[in-house]
């Protein structure tokens, strides 16, 4: 094949069989290509970046908060300066000017009296704290293709579980690591000329491997679908990496960045803070981003692109989402999802929805507390013909009566319509699952 333009030479270089001929070292390499094109692509889209800035905005309105409900529950437990020192550490990236930042932080945090607020004030600091961990569930969401985010229930408890267990379970790792390196042992082991420097080493790695660890439960927790831990590990490795290397680089600029203050004056020490919270929120969604690919490597040659399906395509699928739905549930009511769908359909959730939805709005499947499927009525009473109509008669422009159109062919298209309904005649779902059955006997 003559391939003129260079976007069909990447796209043979990366999808085809080019590299792949070469054996084990041409697989591993065309793999890496391919997610670093999936990845650099949906980064080059931009919506990655404005979800990133989105969650810049939210930062700023729930750091307060978020800290200061923190620091009054490690008060309690009397560990609240560990915490404290750990925030120095976090904002190094920013230079000289991270110490500032930081004492400002903690100032703001040490104002915040309860009975100064009063009920009012505490209920709105609550809740800009709890949006910001739903507004970063959104962003895992849109990452992960998940229309649905938890409900209310799920997100109050699960989120004040987050907000309560987060910063005790970071103090309690980075004190452990604090108390290990002061062991004895330790540092007989450091004073090693052999072992030594690999110890040390391990010392400086530490604190990346709790970046990395915290990275992966987040990539695991908070999409409201399954992920898989190996998954999690790839895109916290990915995340731990570049939040390490964009730290250094980061730091460097600062440090060479004498025009940056004199032409911003006082305004210069927000604008670098900004810029490293966006980096921050970006290099979490690129590493969420290669988790996702990595669990679902169907999905990284088309990406987000909007899927066109074709009518007896949307028809087929319909049949097939009911087929399961119904078979799950003859199987001693089994649990089927979205994301199950997607799985076994190998087709992504983003298509299946719209489908979905027509579905549900005609009667035909439900949702249940925990966001599972079901058939909307018994499946013995539930006709194909009714599926089939759903998806085609359920859309913007529904069934209506254009005096327009030619009356011939809506005559043909009636006809059309009849011959479909006569081809299932007067099967319902609970046949398609017998004849099945049947088959597999």
């Amino acid at each position: 094949m003559n391939l003129t333009n260079p976007r069909e030479r990447l796209d043979q270089l990366v999808w085809g069989d080019i590299l792949t001929r070469y054996g084990v070292p041409g697989l591993i390499l065309a793999t890496v290509l391919r997610y670093v094109y999936a990845v650099a692509r949906d980064f080059f889209s931009g919506q990655l970046t404005l979800r990133a800035m989105s969650l810049v905005y939210t930062t700023l309105l729930s750091i307060v908060p978020l800290t200061a409900f923190s620091f009054s529950l490690l008060k309690g437990l009397g560990i609240h300066k560990q915490f404290e020192a750990r925030l120095y550490t976090v904002l190094e990236p920013l230079g000289e000017k991270s110490v500032e930042i930081t004492d400002q932080l903690i100032a703001l945090v040490n104002n915040v009296d309860g009975r100064v607020l009063g009920g009012i004030g505490l209920a709105f600091f609550l809740y800009t704290a709890i949006s910001m961990v739903q507004k970063i569930e959104e962003s895992f969401n849109y990452v992960w293709y998940v229309t649905k985010p938890r409900s209310f229930s799920r997100q109050f408890t699960e989120y004040v579980f987050v907000l309560l267990i987060g910063p005790l379970a970071i103090v309690i790792a980075l004190g452990l690591i604090t108390s290990l390196n002061n062991e004895s042992a330790v540092q007989y082991l450091i004073a090693s000329n052999i072992v030594g420097p690999l110890v040390q080493m391990a010392g400086k790695l530490i604190p990346y491997l709790v970046v990395i660890g915290v990275f992966s439960f987040l990539y695991m927790f908070m999409p409201n679908t399954s992920v898989n831990l190996k998954s999690a590990l790839v895109g916290g490795l990915l995340g731990g990496f570049l939040w390490a290397s964009v730290g250094v680089i980061f730091t460097a600029f600062i440090a060479n960045s004498a025009g940056t203050q004199a032409i911003y004056a006082s305004f210069a020490i927000a604008i670098v803070a900004l810029i490293w919270l966006y980096l921050n929120w970006l290099i979490l969604l690129i590493g969420s981003q290669l988790a996702f690919y990595h669990q679902n490597p169907e999905y990284m040659r088309n990406g987000r692109r909007e899927p066109r399906l074709s009518n007896a395509m949307r028809e087929r699928l319909a049949l097939n989402i009911m087929f399961l739905i119904g078979q799950a549930f003859r199987n001693n009511g089994e649990e089927m999802s979205l994301a199950k769908l997607s799985g076994t359909l190998k087709i992504p959730s983003i298509t299946l929805t719209p489908i979905l939805i027509d579905l549900e709005e005609y009667g035909l499947l439900t949702h249940t507390e925990k966001e599972y499927l079901q058939p909307g009525h018994d499946i013995s009473r539930l006709p194909l013909e009714d599926i089939l109509r759903a998806v085609r008669e359920e859309g913007d422009t529904k069934p209506f009566h254009n005096p327009h159109l030619a009356s011939e062919v809506e005559g043909l298209g009636k006809e059309l319509d009849r011959a479909i309904c006569n081809t299932v005649a007067s099967m319902t779902l609970a046949d398609l699952l017998d004849q099945a059955e049947q088959k597999k006997a």
